[in-house]
């Protein structure tokens, strides 16, 4: 296997991960990526060893995610996002994994651009710079996208957690707690 193809290897998993959450779909994700990969080895050409492939990759799957959802758009292919949402299960007071769900649905209501920035930056780790290469936009942009994008998460889980009906148990023991004193 030579150099590259070892370099690539040790990409997929995040780039799996990035996609999926662009997506929100498995499939059309493990697509996106095998999509990239294939762009990534017929361009390996244009890749400067020493440069960074991470960012490298990412760029190239940024842009085929959006020239998907540009041909989708035109060619009129919409799928409603209940058909393809998936189906959990949820353990019964399980507070991290409600959190998680909470937030997930969250991200999926931002806007793609305040979406991508929060995934790259939060769940990826890339620096503001390697983001910005990736996306094409100046790092002020970057840095707005994510300081909209984090405040609206914010506002969001906490409305969540307000609206959310306190657990009996709880009321019980703050209602007799209150008596006692």
């Amino acid at each position: 296997m030579s150099n590259f193809a070892h370099l690539l290897e040790t990409e997929i998993p995040r780039l799996r991960r990035y996609a999926r959450a662009l997506t929100r779909d498995a499939s059309r994700a493990d697509d996106l990526v095998q999509s990239c990969l294939v762009r990534a080895i017929a361009k390996e050409h244009l890749w400067q060893p020493g440069t960074n492939l991470r960012a490298w990759l990412f760029t190239i799957l940024h842009n085929q995610h959006v020239n998907d959802v540009r041909r989708s758009v035109r060619e009129g292919v919409c799928v409603p996002v209940e058909d393809v949402g998936p189906i959990l299960t949820i353990a019964p007071n399980v507070t991290a994994s409600l959190q998680l769900r909470d937030l997930e649905r969250a991200i999926a209501t931002l806007p793609e651009e305040q979406r991508q920035v929060i995934l790259l930056v939060g769940l990826e780790g890339m620096s503001y710079g390697k983001v910005a290469v990736i996306l094409r936009v100046p790092i002020g942009t970057i840095r707005s996208r994510l300081s909209r994008g984090r405040e609206t998460l914010r506002r969001r889980m906490d409305i969540n957690r307000r609206t959310k009906p306190s657990m009996p148990h709880k009321r019980a023991a703050a209602g007799g707690a209150s008596r006692a004193a």
